[in-house]
């Protein structure tokens, strides 16, 4: 349970921290600590349950792109994210940029948190 808490919070404080380090991803005007939680809940459970479904669909192409799909794979998954909270992102485009942000971000504080 500790765990997936400390999960919970890494991935609401990175995407906190991509949408103010990125304009093309934010939070609408008047989110709060709430809003920001779901929408790390939310990116969570889509990463667990929908993004593996997507690299085993996409498999040929990622094949064939050497693993680069996995990032527009990314960047839908944080773009159908951005379709149910309070995370706004402007573009497909931005969606691109902003996974690659995310997964930065994700992984400096998964190397800082470890357990």
């Amino acid at each position: 349970m500790r765990g997936l808490l400390a999960r919970l919070v890494l991935n609401t404080l990175a995407l906190w921290l991509v949408s103010l380090l990125y304009p093309g991803v934010r939070f609408t005007p008047g989110a709060g600590l709430a809003d920001y939680l779901v929408a790390g809940a939310i990116w969570g459970l889509a990463n667990a349950l929908i993004r593996p479904v997507l690299l085993l669909l996409t498999l040929p192409l990622n094949l064939l792109t050497l693993g680069l799909f996995t990032l527009v794979v990314n960047g839908a998954i944080l773009y159908l994210v951005a379709q149910v909270t309070a995370l706004e992102v402007q573009s497909f485009s931005s969606a691109l940029v902003g996974a690659i942000l995310l997964s930065l971000v994700s992984l400096a504080l998964n190397w800082l948190f470890r357990d």
